[in-house]
């Protein structure tokens, strides 16, 4: 019986460049998963910010329903968290007050800051 020897030289290069590309594809998969893991946590440490900001606002408008209101008057109202502004203005009408504006802004800086780029100094 004649044997055929097995050449290991090709196979080997082969698993070496699928073990590499599995590799690579691994890191970016952890990577990418860890950089939506950040972006989700600032999200909802956003969105507990301006749910915090709508329960003090609707604790000052229930406040402000216990009273009578005069008619024109116009109250206004502004709440501040973690760089969120929340503006209130309530107006009063026929002895209750109405809900002029209710809205919620974030504190916006434009960043010039770019990076290690020259600045043409």
């Amino acid at each position: 019986m004649k044997h055929i020897p097995i050449r290991l030289g090709p196979l080997a290069l082969l698993l070496t460049v699928i073990t590499i590309c599995l590799s690579v594809l691994a890191m970016l998969s952890f990577s990418n998963s860890a950089a939506d893991m950040r972006l989700s946590e600032r999200y909802a440490d956003s969105v507990e910010t301006r749910y915090l900001l709508e329960k003090d606002g609707q604790e000052y408008l229930n406040e402000m329903i216990k009273q009578p209101a005069a008619d024109g008057t116009e109250v206004s109202k502004t709440f501040q968290r973690e760089g969120y502004t929340l503006t209130i203005e309530l107006e009063g009408e026929g002895g209750e007050y109405t809900v002029k504006r209710w809205q919620i802004n974030k504190d916006w800086e434009e960043s010039t800051d770019m990076g290690n780029l020259w600045q043409g100094e």
